[in-house]
């Protein structure tokens, strides 16, 4: 199966699972409640290795991920809603799309409370000023309130990249400098 296709297949599967999820946690009035608690697993995912590799490793058994699912959930402290459906997921052996529903999720709600979601990428965290000032500047393009998602990667060495619905906006020193790169290899 090629790559694009996969893609497709975990955005599928993520936006399928993640609307499910809404629309469960808006019958129970705590929507908000448990984007903050699909956030609070994003982080755990993200500072922990081990628990990245039960995420995205198919060596371990759905029975497996599904026993460490609800341990975490427990240790965590997260709402009933939110362990049951990280335990379904993991008993359907689809742990590895959960980062995809934790943003499908933020696409959603964000999209029901009237707001356009940005996906961000930066060198760095940004602070909470950089945040706001950010949201404001978006705010100005689009028309909307923004609810912004930051992700850190710190290969795009400086600057930004924003997606907001299929615009994209680079001004990441990486491209920079790979636009350079080509420039020079023309001139020469």
């Amino acid at each position: 199966m090629p790559v694009a296709d996969t893609s497709q297949l975990v955005s599928g599967v993520a936006e399928r699972y993640a609307s499910s999820l809404f629309e469960l946690a808006l019958e129970a009035g705590s929507a908000d409640g448990v984007g903050s608690e699909l956030d609070g697993f994003q982080t755990l995912i993200d500072e922990s290795a081990d628990l990245k590799r039960l995420v995205t490793s198919p060596v371990f058994s759905a029975e497996d991920q599904a026993k460490a699912i609800a341990a975490i959930a427990e240790k965590a402290g997260f709402s009933m809603l939110v362990s049951n459906f990280l335990k379904v997921v993991a008993s359907n052996r689809r742990l590895f799309a959960v980062p995809g529903m934790i943003r499908a999720y933020r696409v959603i709600a964000a999209r029901h409370r009237g707001e356009v979601t940005a996906e961000v990428t930066s060198a760095h965290a940004l602070t909470a000023a950089q945040e706001t000032e950010l949201k404001a500047a978006l705010k100005g393009v689009t028309g909307k309130d923004v609810a912004v998602s930051v992700t850190v990667d710190p290969s795009i060495l400086g600057g930004l990249i924003v997606k907001v619905g299929s615009r994209q906006i680079d001004t990441s020193l990486r491209t920079k400098l790979s636009t350079l790169k080509l420039a020079l290899k023309e001139v020469g």
